[in-house]
């Protein structure tokens, strides 16, 4: 596999030889569905080599986690992607009015030219193929630059798209935050970004001395409120597969769980339940996967270390050797009750199996919770009372929202993805992707015969047709 890092200087030329080519060559409906199928065909024969260099970059990572998260996913979008093309590429009617019969408008959908994709290490398979296929099926040319964090899987996808695709039509560059800056900072025509809203800031401000449309895919903290009639083992049971898939390393885990106050410690016990069902005593803990990197590692460390001196009760639902632990960046399914709002697993989104359950007296107390943070990217509520899920939904304004499950509404290609301020701008997925990688083309078509050549001076000759159109 390739692991040839790209010098930055090196952008300019590369951007310059997929626009050329671009230029001289727009992809035709059927180059893009050809390409959408060589890209799946392809992706599909190597699911395996994928889980492997995933699991290489993690230390150890799920392959069952890797097949779901980063194959399937992608898989399933080409799909949408396939069945749906056609459709969305044709010219859109739009009504022009009465007062401009009988002319007649269209929107017709077209290229942009060269989109530049940043992805990130959590799901490095996932958040790089998805907006590039999209931005494939919208006819464009593509430059992919994966993290750093992951090298193994950036030289297999480098390798796999090498194969798939002509060095004009898609590029891959691998290299350090350097790199990504200088992307982001170069003439592109769209850029989908997904990464930490800190640096979602600093690649927005790069890409403004070009005023490049961005897709900024972020995170922060999405809560999960367990109202008081929903059944604690189902909320349990869906609540740790969101949290502790990918070992919580998923910009839409649930960040921090809202209950009742009565339930609060049952909730925990069928948590723990939960664990040992999933996991055992994690002795072989082949389903469980690791913190991707030191870093990360010891910042999840201190998370909880910070709880413990301010006397906050850290519950550990598994128990593993302290050094195995940090030989392997094991950090097991952990729970911190009712943390103060100013530790820094509270300020921060937590990006690891750390889940705090947090204590609320009523409904009311929940939301004004949420409502003082900033509009996460996720929310999830579990109620089976409609009038309480009207109720958040009234109330708070996230990117998107799971009803009594986690994480699926991310799997639905007719739901746009994206966040809402701080959480992120735009969104892809289907055809909002389809549309965001576009330009919608507004077209007016003018009859041989027009009123409007009527409108000109002297005006006075034309007083009924002016009193008319002003109705």
């Amino acid at each position: 596999m390739s692991d040839a890092n790209t010098d930055p200087n090196q952008l300019s030329e590369i951007l310059r030889t997929l626009r050329t080519a671009w230029q001289a060559n727009r992809p035709s409906l059927e180059q893009r569905r050809d390409d959408l199928h060589r890209l799946r065909a392809a992706l599909k024969a190597r699911l395996p080599q994928m889980a492997e260099a995933i699991a290489a970059d993690f230390g150890h990572r799920s392959t069952h986690e890797s097949l779901i998260a980063d194959g399937m996913t992608v898989l399933n979008e080409i799909d949408h992607l396939l069945g749906h093309l056609r459709g969305w590429a044709r010219p859109r009617r739009v009504g022009v009015g009465w007062r401009f019969w009988p002319a007649r408008a269209q929107t017709r959908p077209v290229p942009l030219g060269v989109v530049g994709v940043i992805s990130p290490w959590n799901y490095p398979v996932n958040l790089a193929l998805i907006p590039l296929a999209t931005a494939i099926a919208a006819g464009n040319h593509a430059i992919l630059k994966p993290s750093e964090h992951t090298p193994r899987t950036s030289a297999f996808l480098h390798d796999l798209l090498a194969e798939v695709f002509p060095a004009n039509r898609v590029a891959v560059v691998q290299g350090d935050a350097a790199l990504a800056s200088a992307l982001a900072g170069s003439p592109l025509d769209h850029l989908v970004f997904t990464g930490s809203t800190a640096v979602g800031r600093k690649v927005m401000a790069a890409a403004a001395q070009h005023l490049t449309p961005l897709t900024l895919e972020l995170g922060g903290k999405s809560p999960a409120i367990v109202c008081s009639d929903y059944p604690l083992d189902k909320a349990a049971a869906r609540l740790a597969t969101g949290k502790w898939f990918n070992a919580g390393q998923t910009c839409i885990a649930p960040d921090y769980v809202l209950i009742d106050g009565r339930r609060q410690r049952e909730l925990v016990q069928q948590l723990q339940t939960q664990v040992r069902t999933r996991y055992g005593d994690f002795s072989n803990a082949d389903d469980y996967t690791r913190i991707i990197n030191e870093g990360q590692y010891q910042r999840l460390v201190g998370y909880l270390a910070q709880a413990r001196e301010r006397g906050v009760p850290v519950i550990e639902l598994a128990s593993v050797d302290p050094e195995r632990a940090r030989r392997e960046r094991l950090i097991v399914p952990t729970i911190v009750l009712d943390p103060p709002g100013d530790l820094d697993l509270m300020q921060d989104e937590i990006f690891g199996p750390i889940l705090p359950v947090c204590a609320y007296p009523d409904l009311d107390a929940a939301l004004e919770s949420v409502q003082g943070r900033h509009r996460p990217l996720a929310l999830y509520v579990f109620s089976e009372q409609r009038p309480v899920v009207e109720r958040v939904l009234g109330q708070i304004v996230a990117g998107g929202v799971t009803v009594n499950d986690t994480l699926l509404h991310f799997a639905i290609n007719g739901l746009p993805f994206g966040g809402v301020g701080p959480s992120g701008m735009g969104a892809y997925h289907g055809r909002a992707g389809f549309d965001a990688m576009s330009k919608q083309l507004p077209i007016l078509w003018q009859s041989r015969w027009a009123a409007s050549d009527l409108l000109k001076p002297p005006y006075s000759r034309i007083a009924g047709l002016l009193k008319a159109i002003l109705r």
